[in-house]
């Protein structure tokens, strides 16, 4: 009866230690709390796109993050998106984006999938992508492809990389439209509104830098490498676990 009581308690201790959601920081294997979500019944709905085992090729080397295998713009990878938070929403929740509010992507989130905005620029910008990821691998000697990555920390920090390489070590970042060209060939630097995007990539990856590549058809390409930014990062992780968890909460 002793030994079953122990028993009892140590269990107990266990329940009491998961509901206070000790996770691993990210930057330090410190521990520290993150609240669980409240889920209403409105909110009952949601439903987490499921990751098959065929969907994770293998556990990386990098054990930050596994590769989901879907394909961009189709239904099922709109749908793995909208269910976490992505490179894209980064600079947004940040308060960073001209073009959209954290409230605005707060009310995406929480409704159904739509489909996504994409105007004429978007749209040139797409078919470009795979002549500048040519162009990159030319002359860096750097073998990308496409990927989606998720944190195997924090289930909703996902990103939809441009380029990753086959061992993982390197990634690219690649802008085709003609604004985003001639604002980072005038400046040489990376326009402020992306900041948050690569951060946030980097922080799904580990890496500690990456390529941000600019193309525009008859111009030369342009290569910046940017660096990881611990302050930063720490930061947008922390505002972006703030927002998930009212995306959870009752609207």
């Amino acid at each position: 009866m002793r030994i079953r009581g122990c028993l009892i308690a140590a269990l107990r201790k266990i329940e009491e230690e998961y509901d206070n959601g000790m996770v691993s920081d990210f930057l330090g294997g410190r521990m520290k709390s993150e609240p669980k979500p409240q889920r209403s019944e409105s909110n009952q709905g949601r439903q987490e796109t499921v990751i098959h085992e065929d969907h994770i090729p293998s556990r990386t080397s990098n054990p930050k993050f596994v590769v989901v295998d879907l394909e961009q713009g189709t239904r099922e990878w709109l749908e793995w998106r909208h269910n976490g938070i992505g490179a894209s929403d980064a600079s947004t929740i940040m308060g960073e984006n001209r073009f959209s509010s954290a409230a605005s992507l707060l009310r995406e989130k929480r409704g159904p999938i739509g489909e996504p905005f994409e105007n004429e620029a978007m749209a040139l910008g797409k078919r470009l992508e795979p002549e500048a990821r040519k162009r990159y691998i030319a002359q860096t000697g750097n073998e990308v492809r496409p990927v989606c990555l998720q944190s195997t920390q924090y289930h909703w920090l996902r990103a939809s990389l441009d380029g990753l390489t086959v061992n993982h070590d390197a990634v690219v970042e690649i802008k085709c439209g003609r604004s985003a060209y001639w604002s980072t060939a005038k400046s040489r630097s990376v326009p402020d509104y992306y900041y948050g995007q690569l951060q946030h990539i980097m922080a799904v990856t580990g890496l500690d830098s990456l390529d941000f590549w600019c193309y525009w058809p008859d111009n030369p390409e342009i290569l910046l490498p940017v660096q990881r930014d611990d302050d930063y990062i720490e930061l947008l992780l922390s505002k972006e676990l703030q927002f998930w968890n009212d995306v959870q909460k009752d609207a």
